[in-house]
């Protein structure tokens, strides 16, 4: 089992930044990837980006240019910084990891706000 705690949420104007911060503990050997996935009320749970055991990224084009993902593997950490951030980002935030045989976890979500 992997444990995920995200950290970091709240009200923010668009325009502005947030930084999402994610700690994994647990069974944290064999993992394949880290994500941020995001829930906005009413809709389906939508990826956002990944970052891979080897350090390729990957985003959302909604996000693409805005978001950067990283890590700091010495903390077990996962991030998400958010710039930009538009009324549309408004939503649950959920980090998740994917084990190299797959198996997926995820923490409790962060509430992500952006006033216009």
């Amino acid at each position: 089992q992997v444990q995920l705690v995200e950290s970091g949420g709240g009200l923010v104007q668009a325009g502005e930044s947030l930084r999402l911060s994610c700690v994994a503990s647990g069974s944290i050997f064999s993992i394949n990837a880290m994500g941020w996935y995001r829930q906005a009320p009413g809709k389906q749970r939508q990826w956002v980006a990944t970052i891979t055991s080897g350090g390729s990224t990957n985003y959302a084009d909604s996000v693409k240019g805005r978001f950067t993902i990283s890590r700091d593997s010495a903390k077990n950490t996962v991030y998400l910084q958010m710039n930009s951030l538009k009324p549309e980002d408004t939503a649950v935030y959920y980090c998740t990891v994917q084990k190299i045989r797959g198996a997926r976890f995820w923490g409790q979500g962060t509430q992500v706000t952006v006033s216009s």
